[in-house]
């Protein structure tokens, strides 16, 4: 069964870091992009985030280029996706996701997370 899990969201003062971790058990992220989305309450879900896993290709929305920070470890399997200067706009349930072609169109995404919740306070 393919699964994957994120873990590291929680509660942030704006201006703060946290660095969040997707996994995966029952494939392997070879040849795979895996990207990091997010929904907003009442707000539709936005691609943040996706890397390329066999080039190291990355991409970022553009309301986070700077401040967000993708990247790899492929002996763990694992992507990440370091956030400094976390804004209260930043606030969302954040989701990995695992597409076989490299777009941020969460239509091409084949797996899903269920989710961290990442919450910046004034």
């Amino acid at each position: 069964e393919v699964q994957l899990v994120e873990s590291g969201g929680g509660l942030v003062q704006a201006g703060g870091s946290l660095r969040l971790s997707c996994s995966a058990s029952g494939f392997s992220f070879d040849d795979w992009t895996i990207g990091w989305f997010r929904q907003a309450p009442g707000k539709e879900r936005e691609g943040v985030s996706l890397i390329n896993y066999s080039d190291g290709t990355t991409d970022y929305v553009d309301s986070v280029k700077g401040r967000f920070t993708i990247s790899s470890d492929n002996a763990k399997n694992t992507v990440y996706l370091q956030m400094n200067s976390l804004k209260l706009e930043d606030t969302a349930v954040y989701y990995c996701a695992a597409a076989g072609v490299e777009t941020m169109y969460e239509d091409e995404y084949d797996y899903w997370g269920q989710g961290t919740q990442v919450t910046v306070s004034s």
